[in-house]
């Protein structure tokens, strides 16, 4: 007599092809019931239908999910079609914009609150430009330990698109928060322009043209990028250059006290640069601060701070350099001279013979980074790079990427 339990082996094998994914016919034929009594046919159909209803099923979530590998080196599956977003960092919205040029809040359902605390100008740009800017809801302020993620999961998002080690926002060692939004069925996807910029911002800008649908524009701006980074790159290796001594002033004025400064972030866009960085193998990790009777004893050749001040705050910061949206070349200058006047800086000989400068800090989390490393090489070697216009190169990358228009300065040198 047929026995039912002679279903066990066919029904493993129907379970592997479906993991497998292969098309139900194949599934359907592992399980050859035609020679069952006819008390049994009737399953046999019943079977049949459900295989093919089940196959069908599968087929269809594979064909709506797709398999990336992010810069934690994390294998996520994400939708095919990503419509809800959520971003880690606030002014990760440029590098997002790259993909929505029209509007780059249609598919943000909400992000971190720093983009307006820590970069006023820039985000009062947006603002003019897209007034909607202020409703997407926050999911915390200015560090990762604000981040809610009760909030986050609220708004359902799909993806959330994370920094690699973080900085403002969850990063890959957050754990459990990482396992309550993927328990939730929101897709984590880290990117990062900050800790390894030349390495990391071709793969980031490229990962999320995977993740956002348009493969197209991302390699466009990855061969615009990698154009505008080898002008630099592929000049320093041909050319027998001295690497000038620099000291790097990290974020001038936000304390008024000397030095501050950094190998990391900004230091790595420096390095590119053919620099030589006094504090590299001073100070521990990305950042840190250096004595300035070092400095004093050492005398950099070449002096550079990073500059987070804003014209309309000008007044209540008088020690910070203006630099971003917002600054004037006049404003710009004038605020770089009155922050070479403090204790510790103006004993520099760079900055009594004119060779100190100061660079938009937020360049160290933006997919333009490559910009600074043109200004940088200019400022360190301008013979080599006496044809470089680095504006000219930030035009450009606003006018084909960016849905705002190039507004401001965001860099200065003490003497023109």
């Amino acid at each position: 007599m047929w026995d039912a339990s002679s279903l066990n082996s066919p029904m493993q094998i129907i379970l592997n092809k479906i993991s497998d994914s292969q098309p139900a016919a194949l599934l359907i034929a592992a399980l050859d019931l035609r020679n069952m009594p006819s008390p049994f046919r009737c399953l046999r159909w019943m079977l049949t239908s459900a295989l093919i209803s089940l196959c069908a099923l599968f087929a269809a979530h594979a064909q709506s999910t797709l398999t990336v590998t992010d810069l934690a080196g994390r294998t996520v599956r994400i939708p095919a079609k990503v419509e809800r977003i959520l971003l880690g960092e606030g002014r990760l919205l440029p590098a997002l914009a790259v993909f929505d040029k029209d509007d780059p809040l249609r598919r943000l359902v909400g992000m971190m609150g720093e983009f307006e605390k820590l970069d006023e100008a820039g985000y009062a740009q947006w603002k003019r430009r897209f007034p909607q800017i202020d409703q997407v809801p926050r999911v915390g302020r200015t560090s990762s330990g604000s981040f809610s993620d009760e909030q986050a999961i609220a708004l359902r998002p799909q993806v959330a698109i994370l920094g690699l080690a973080g900085g403002h926002g969850p990063s890959e060692r957050d754990r459990e928060t990482l396992a309550r939004l993927e328990a939730a069925g929101i897709a984590v996807v880290f990117i990062d322009l900050r800790h390894e910029p030349l390495a990391n911002t071709p793969r980031s800008m490229l990962l999320l043209g995977e993740v956002l649908g348009n493969k197209r524009e991302a390699e466009a701006f990855v061969q615009f990028w990698r154009t505008q980074l080898a002008v630099v790159t592929d000049r320093l290796a041909q050319a027998r250059h001295t690497a000038p001594t620099v000291f790097l002033e990290n974020r001038v004025g936000l304390s008024e006290g000397c030095c501050d400064t950094m190998v990391g972030l900004v230091g790595k866009l420096l390095d590119a640069a053919g620099a030589h960085n006094v504090a590299r193998g001073l100070v521990p990790g990305e950042f840190g601060t250096l004595n300035p009777e070092f400095l004093i004893a050492r005398q950099p050749r070449v002096y550079i701070g990073t500059g987070i001040g804003t014209l309309a705050a000008a007044r209540q910061t008088p020690l910070r350099v203006v630099l971003g949206a917002d600054a004037t070349p006049e404003a710009a200058r004038a605020s770089l001279a009155r922050a070479m006047q403090r204790r510790g800086i103006a004993q520099l000989q760079a900055v009594r013979e004119g060779r100190a400068y100061a660079m938009w800090h937020h360049f160290y989390n933006s997919p333009f980074n490559v910009v600074a490393v043109q200004v940088f090489a200019q400022w360190l070697h301008p013979t080599l790079f006496a044809d470089l216009d680095p504006r000219a190169t930030l035009q450009t990358m606003y006018a084909r990427f960016q849905p705002i228009a190039l507004e401001g300065v965001y860099w200065t040198a003490l003497t023109p």
